[in-house]
């Protein structure tokens, strides 16, 4: 498993059933789950935000993820 912040693409697909970013964002929006769209329309998902969703325990005890400055990116 990765240790980056944010879901791979491949996981995405994995996650949404969809490989277009307009249908995993669409997907997205109906599961819940937050997510952010990049200038070259690569969709951005917290790894973090999604293990709260699914109710993973370690993700609810573990310290806060510090904000990312999306302007800056």
């Amino acid at each position: 498993m990765s240790d980056s912040m944010f879901l791979t693409p491949e996981q995405l697909v994995e996650l949404t059933d969809r490989r277009q970013s307009a249908s995993q964002v669409r997907i997205l929006r109906e599961m819940g789950i937050e997510h952010k769209v990049r200038a070259d329309r690569r969709v951005m998902v917290l790894r973090e935000h999604v293990k709260e969703q699914f109710g993973s325990r370690k993700a609810k005890e573990s310290a806060p993820v510090e904000a990312f400055n999306w302007s800056a990116a």
